[in-house]
C-alpha cells in the first residue's frame, strides 16, 4: 500500500492560490520550509487543499511526536470547551493548569521538590527560566552555547547560535551573555582526535571563568543536551557532567532546554537523561501540547519560588485548552510502550541512513539519538565543506514526491527528520524511500 497519493504537483491550483495570498497578507521574513498547503491532518499523514496525500517527517519541528490529532487528545480539547475557554490563571485557578503542573513535577529528572510554571511557547519557557536564575542567584550573566536556539525574543535571540539566519539586522543584543564552544565531534579539528577534541571543549568551560567571566556573576548555564537547529549534536555525557561540577561549585543554576529533544524523542522522556545528569531547570514546550501552543518551566521549589508576589505569569499561560491537550499528551509521552517505539523508530531510520552514508557522496554524516534522525550534505567527505545548496535541491526534491520536511545544522546543510513516533514501520520505509531517491539523483548531477 502505498501512503503517499499525489493528485496534482505540489503545490496544486488551490495550493498555489493561498500561497500567493500568503504571500500578499504576511511579513517575507515569515520563512517556510515547504508549499505544502494543509486542509487536514491525522497520524502521520498530511492531506493538502488539492487533494494530495503526503506522510509528515518534519512533525511540525518535532511538534507532533504523538502524531496530529489523537483521539484522545482531540476529545479532550472539546471536552474543556465545553466547560470554559479561559479565565487567566492570574485572576482565577482552574484544575488543568495545577494538574499539570503536578504531572511535570513528579515526570521531570531530579529527586527533590519541584515546582512549575505554565507559558505558551518556548521562547517564553526559556525567558523566563532565564529571569528566574537571574532573580535566584542575584547575578546578571549567562552561559550559552554554539550552535544553539534558544528562541527569538530579545533574551533567547540573544541566546541563540546561527547568526545570519536569526540574529541578523536585529541587535543590539542583551548584555552579560557569553558564548562558548559546544563538541561537535563530527567536526573535530584537523590533527585531534575526538578524545582531545573533547577534552579541549570541557576545559573551555572552566576557562571561560578565568578569560570571560567570573563565576560570582554568572547566574545559568543554558543547554540544549541535544542540539535542534544545531544540528542533532548530542552533547557527551562528560561534557554535561562537568557543566553540572561547575554549577554546584560555584552556585551557578543548570537549565537544560528541552524543548526539542524533550517530550519522548530520543527514548528517554527528556533528553538530559541519557547523560545522568539532572538540571535545575527544564524549559519544555513543542510536543508537549500536541500541537497546543503550551509550554513549561520546571524548576526546583526554592528557585519557582525566588520572585517576589506577581513577579511571574502572563495572560495566556496555562490555557485551561492547551492544558488538558498536555496532560493526556503526557500520558502517551511518559509511557513505557510509547518511549520503546521512539527507540524503534529510531533504529529503523537509523539503519537506513548508515547505508546513506557508505552509498553517497554527498552524505557526510548521519546522526540519531532516538527517533532525533538528520542527515548532513558536504561537498567532500574528507574536508567536510558543508553543501546547504544540495540540502535545498534535495528537500525541494523529496517534497515534490511526497514528504514534508525541514533543514537544520549551524550551515543548513542538513535535512532532519522528525517523523511522529506513531507513524508505522510501512510509511517510515516509504518515506525513507522517497528521500533516498532524491538524495540519489541529486549525488549523481555532482558526479556529471
Amino acid at each position: 500500500m502505498s501512503y503517499i497519493q499525489l493528485k496534482t504537483e505540489i503545490p496544486g491550483p488551490k495550493g498555489k492560490a493561498l500561497l500567493e495570498r500568503r504571500a500578499a497578507a504576511t511579513p517575507k521574513g515569515l520563512a517556510k520550509s515547504t508549499e505544502v498547503v494543509v486542509e487536514k491532518a491525522e497520524g502521520g499523514l498530511v492531506w493538502d487543499v488539492d487533494g494530495n496525500q503526503l506522510l509528515d517527517f518534519a512533525g511540525g519541528i518535532g511538534m507532533i511526536n504523538v502524531g496530529h490529532r489523537p483521539e484522545v487528545i482531540v476529545n479532550a480539547i472539546k471536552d474543556q470547551l465545553d466547560k470554559y475557554i479561559h479565565t487567566c490563571s492570574l485572576v482565577t485557578t482552574f484544575e488543568p493548569y495545577i494538574e499539570l503542573a503536578e504531572t511535570l513535577n513528579i515526570l521531570t529528572p531530579g529527586n527533590f521538590p519541584k515546582k512549575t510554571l505554565l507559558c505558551n511557547t518556548g521562547t517564553e519557557a526559556v525567558e523566563n527560566a532565564v529571569m528566574l536564575a537571574r532573580y535566584y542567584t542575584k547575578r546578571p550573566a549567562i552561559i550559552c552555547f554554539e550552535g544553539a536556539y534558544h528562541g527569538r525574543s530579545l533574551l533567547t535571540l540573544s541566546l541563540t547560535s546561527k547568526y545570519s539566519l536569526f540574529k541578523k539586522g536585529f541587535g543590539s543584543f542583551v548584555s552579560d551573555i557569553y558564548r562558548l564552544p559546544s563538541p561537535n565531534l563530527y567536526r573535530t579539528p584537523n590533527g585531534m582526535t575526538e578524545d582531545e577534541y573533547l577534552d579541549w571543549c570541557i576545559n573551555n568551560l572552566e576557562h571561560a571563568f578565568i578569560a570571560q567571566v567570573d563565576p560570582e556573576s554568572v547566574a545559568a548555564f543554558i543547554i540544549e543536551p541535544v542540539l535542534g537547529e544545531g544540528g542533532f549534536i548530542q552533547m557527551p555525557t562528560a561534557f554535561m557532567q562537568k557543566i553540572r561540577e561547575l554549577c554546584d561549585k560555584h552556585g551557578i543554576v543548570l537549565i537544560a532546554d528541552e524543548i526539542q529533544s524533550g517530550s519522548g524523542r530520543t527514548g528517554k522522556l527528556f533528553a538530559i537523561e541519557h547523560t545522568g545528569v539532572v538540571p535545575d531547570i527544564i524549559a519544555t514546550a513543542k510536543s508537549l501540547g500536541a500541537g497546543m501552543p503550551i509550554s513549561a518551566v520546571v524548576g526546583k521549589a526554592e528557585i519557582m519560588d525566588c520572585t517576589h508576589l506577581g513577579g511571574i505569569g502572563g495572560t495566556y499561560g496555562g490555557s485551561p485548552i492547551a492544558a488538558v491537550a498536555a496532560i493526556e499528551s503526557l500520558k502517551i509521552l511518559s509511557s513505557n510502550e510509547f518511549l520503546q517505539r521512539a527507540v524503534h523508530v529510531g533504529a529503523l531510520i537509523k539503519s537506513t541512513l548508515d547505508t546513506w552514508k557508505e552509498k553517497y557522496s554527498v552524505v557526510g554524516d548521519v546522526r540519531a539519538i532516538g527517533a532525533m534522525c538528520l542527515v548532513e550534505f558536504v561537498k567532500d567527505k574528507n574536508s567536510k565543506e558543508p553543501d546547504l545548496e544540495i540540502a535545498l535541491e534535495i528537500l525541494k526534491d523529496a517534497v515534490s514526491h511526497g514528504i514534508i520536511l525541514i533543514r537544520a545544522g549551524l550551515y543548513s546543510n542538513c535535512i532532519r527528520l522528525l517523523p511522529p513516533i506513531v507513524m508505522t514501520d510501512e510509511q517510515l520505509h516509504e518515506g525513507l524511500k522517497v528521500l533516498e531517491d532524491a538524495i540519489g539523483r541529486a549525488n549523481e548531477k555532482r558526479k556529471v
